[in-house]
């Protein structure tokens, strides 16, 4: 690490997911090993192949967002303006006009606005495009949860939006820390936000073999690592944080939960949706992320691992958690927290960045639950069922997304 570059730290957490609407509710299932997957409820799925998900339920935006505004707004943006001001209220921090330009946003989405885009494509099938809404292509973009969450906080500082796929959550994380590093920025909002459990959604990805089929036994369908796994359970929500630079939190007493120290990203180049045989992309993301932290295979305590439930997609990682590892790797701790949440595509890298920030201050591992049948090419340390007490000073994130990308994020205590 460049010795002149800002040391970046987390001071605030959002979270809406499929076990918890708080970040305090997503604690607990993270902690009891609540299983989030239900039969689909946001459509009519008896038709489908796959015909359950991980919801998000009783979603209420109350006080968070204007009743006429948000009707305008598709269900991820939602999702990434409720986290992000969940997080704004956390981290204590007051955004006026003389501070917004240094406070910025960037919220990853594989997708974006599915549920939109889909609807108004019914409306000018069935009744012409005189009647698509004017609000059709804002509420579709990918970038438009970033848009908003910086309208509602009032942040006029850098503010993108990442597609990366699966990846993007992560991503948008990762490249908020280099602003901070860089001096661009004193404060970003950062995570992921995704709602593509609809009809498209759900096809798209049974069709291309993606989704478990478990039908007759939902709960169990999300079962990564495990040898009966048979595809990845769709899920929703969003998971933002807020990244201060150390001086700026420092000089406002804030108070901060961890260190993000270091951020790994490559690309396979293989092939749009399989990961390179042996995960070596993966490998180098980790490589990349312990060398940019400072940090060798000894210093880490626990891995929140991408863990899928593909068949593909776990024995790759697992292979590239031993080439980046070495002998270490049989002795770190790897969880799923997917097997909970169900996959929330370029939303799950917030949601799990968070369940790590949360892992270090509050001394446990959150379980692989499902897990059952153990697999000769998942052969780690899964953290099968049950959480684990245990003191963590350093932890990896994997994120890892078709069209090849990798990416691993570390966080620390503070020293």
């Amino acid at each position: 690490m460049v010795a002149d570059l800002h040391r970046v730290v987390v001071t605030g957490l959002g979270a809406i997911t499929p076990i918890g609407n708080t970040v305090e509710e997503y604690l607990e299932g993270l902690k009891c090993g609540r299983n989030g997957v239900t039969d689909i409820t946001l459509f009519d799925a008896s038709a489908h192949a796959c015909r359950f998900a991980a919801e998000v339920t009783n979603f209420d935006p109350t006080g968070f967002l204007e009743p006429k505004e948000s009707k305008r707004w598709d269900r991820f943006s939602k999702f990434g303006v409720v986290a992000a001001k969940q997080a704004l209220a956390d981290s204590g921090l007051i955004i006026t006009e003389s501070n917004s330009s240094r406070i910025g946003v960037i919220i990853g989405s594989g997708v974006g606005g599915l549920m939109t885009m889909e609807s108004q494509a019914h409306v000018l099938s069935d009744k012409g495009p005189g009647r698509v809404s004017p609000f059709t292509v804002p509420m579709m973009i990918p970038n438009m949860a970033t848009g908003l969450a910086a309208i509602a906080l009032g942040a006029k500082g850098p503010s993108s939006a990442v597609a990366t796929a699966c990846a993007a959550g992560s991503n948008a994380i990762g490249d908020a820390f280099r602003m901070l590093q860089l001096g661009k920025a004193d404060a970003m909002f950062c995570g992921g936000a995704e709602a593509s459990i609809t009809p498209l959604g759900v096809a798209g990805f049974s069709s291309a073999k993606a989704l478990s089929f478990r039908n007759d036994d939902p709960s169990s369908a999300s079962r990564p690592f495990d040898s009966e796994r048979d595809g990845f359970v769709i899920g929703e929500g969003s998971g933002l944080m807020v990244l201060e630079t150390l001086d700026h939190a420092k000089a406002r007493s804030a108070r901060i939960y961890a260190e993000i120290v270091g951020y790994g990203t490559t690309c396979d180049a293989h092939h749009i949706t399989s990961p390179t045989p042996g995960g070596i992309g993966g490998a180098e993301a980790i490589c990349e992320a312990l060398k940019d932290g400072q940090l060798n295979a000894e210093s880490v305590d626990y891995i929140n691992a991408h863990g899928t439930s593909t068949p593909a997609n776990d024995s790759n990682e697992t292979a590239a958690i031993k080439t980046a590892l070495g002998h270490r790797a049989s002795q770190i701790p790897i969880s799923s927290t997917k097997s909970m949440t169900g996959h929330l595509l370029g939303g799950s890298g917030g949601i799990e960045a968070v369940a790590c920030v949360l892992s270090l201050n509050h001394e446990f591992i959150p379980p692989t639950i499902n897990y059952a049948n153990p697999d000769p090419a998942c052969d780690l340390d899964y953290v099968p069922n049950t959480a684990r007490e245990q003191k963590l000073e350093v932890v990896l994130s994997n994120s890892f997304g078709f069209g090849g990308h990798n990416v691993c994020l570390a966080f620390r205590q503070m020293i």
